[in-house]
């Protein structure tokens, strides 16, 4: 079985639509969607509406949270929160309560999915070095555990050092962002698992970066998450 994996979305459609074209390409048997589906991006229910048609396995991120919950915004900072706002204002009551019955984990196919870390997933813990993964290692049901929340694509064995996935071995893989990435490289991120072959790959993609960033200005929010687009930061 290929899975892909897409996660922190963000409300772009133009990136959600130039990824989904891409995994038709490649003919994956199924997708799942870690989280963030909306935040930051101009257009949060097209997104949620593509996502919940396309895909039954969905989880919550910490940005999807918020929109239902501005108590949830306290850790943010002030463009995010403004966003959080916005897009609280913008989504149907549908999507408000689709985004509400979101789980926070899946387990399927002996591999775990999670939106930010296999330990405590609801307190949006970062896992941003090997230290950080060897802390998270001992909550994984499964020896591979996919996660975004970072928006920056990496992989951490259980070694500290290995990056190539091996059957047998636990790994944390960051499939990176689709709408909004932060390692410096603006293209588009997601991943997909072989199965069968115990194998990952993570693809970077090009889309219409300049149609995002002027429905961002268009809605009047913050001017700094439409620029930060062109930069991958």
């Amino acid at each position: 079985m290929r899975i892909a994996i897409i996660s922190d979305i963000h409300s772009n459609l133009e990136a959600l639509n130039r990824a989904l074209k891409e995994i038709e390409q490649e003919k994956v048997d199924e997708i799942v969607c870690l989280g963030d589906i909306v935040g930051y991006g101009a257009n949060p229910n097209e997104c949620v509406d593509i996502v919940k048609k396309l895909t039954p396995h969905v989880l919550l991120g910490n940005h999807d949270e918020a929109a239902i919950d501005l108590t949830k915004t306290e850790s943010f900072n002030p463009f995010a929160r403004i966003a959080a706002e916005w897009t609280g204002d913008t989504l149907t009551q549908e999507n408000k309560g689709y985004i509400a019955g979101l789980p926070f984990t899946l387990e399927r196919n002996d591999l775990y999915f999670v939106h930010a870390s296999p330990v405590k997933p609801e307190d949006w813990n970062y896992i941003l070095t090997p230290s950080d993964a060897a802390e998270n290692f001992h909550a994984m049901p499964s020896d591979v555990c996919f996660i975004g929340h970072s928006h920056v694509p990496e992989v951490f064995g259980e070694d500290l050092w290995t990056r190539n996935i091996v059957k047998g071995e636990k790994f944390i893989v960051n499939v990176g962002s689709i709408g909004q990435p932060r390692d410096g490289n603006p293209k588009l991120s997601f991943g997909i698992f072989d199965t069968e072959l115990w194998s990952y790959r993570n693809l970077r993609l090009d889309y219409d970066v300049e149609l995002a960033a002027f429905k961002i200005r268009k809605a009047g929010l913050p001017k700094n998450l439409a620029d930060r687009l062109f930069v991958g930061k």
